[in-house]
């Protein structure tokens, strides 16, 4: 598919065709009909990910209060991806882990670009990729988590599935 970089607000592209607006500093995104990129900020770490199953496992949208930390907003949308048919194309990432405030006690491990600090790898931010319009297609939430946590004005994703805690296992 050719790349689109219209100068119209991301509201308003043709969700129909790859949409790349300007949006930090990777310039060598691309998306095809069953795989795409995503890559940090300031584009030093890109991954190569599938659009659909058996490699994409799921979308969702995370009100967990650790999501909200650790994406400085009030949710977390993401989507994971089966570690086997997740390509690692450039660039080093750092971790941190920890289990102390996590609902299920296990260990969760964050990946981040070590330059610009975007979250990035195993639990993929759907922001991370590189064609915007993805977000809105096959990337689309179908799960919503941790409702119970969720802020009053966040009404939620209209047709995912609600889960007052976490809804499946997100890593695969």
């Amino acid at each position: 598919m050719s790349k689109t970089t219209a100068s119209t607000s991301v509201a308003a592209a043709d969700k129909s065709k790859p949409y790349f607006p300007l949006a930090g500093s990777n310039n060598d995104g691309w998306s095809k009909e069953d795989s795409a990129s995503a890559s940090c900020f300031c584009g030093a770490v890109q991954l190569g990910f599938p659009t659909q199953g058996p490699g994409l496992v799921n979308t969702f949208v995370c009100n967990c209060t650790d999501c909200r930390k650790i994406t400085a907003s009030m949710f977390a949308s993401n989507f994971t991806v089966r570690d086997t048919h997740l390509t690692h194309i450039r660039g080093e990432v750092e971790t941190f882990s920890q289990n102390h405030t996590i609902a299920s006690g296990e260990t969760m491990t964050n990946y981040f670009c070590p330059n610009c600090g975007t979250l990035i790898c195993i639990v993929v931010r759907i922001g991370t990729v590189d064609d915007f319009s993805l977000h809105e297609t096959k990337l689309l939430p179908r799960v919503e988590q941790f409702t119970k946590d969720r802020v009053s004005w966040f009404t939620g994703v209209e047709g995912a599935e609600k889960f007052e805690a976490t809804g499946f296992k997100a890593r695969m």
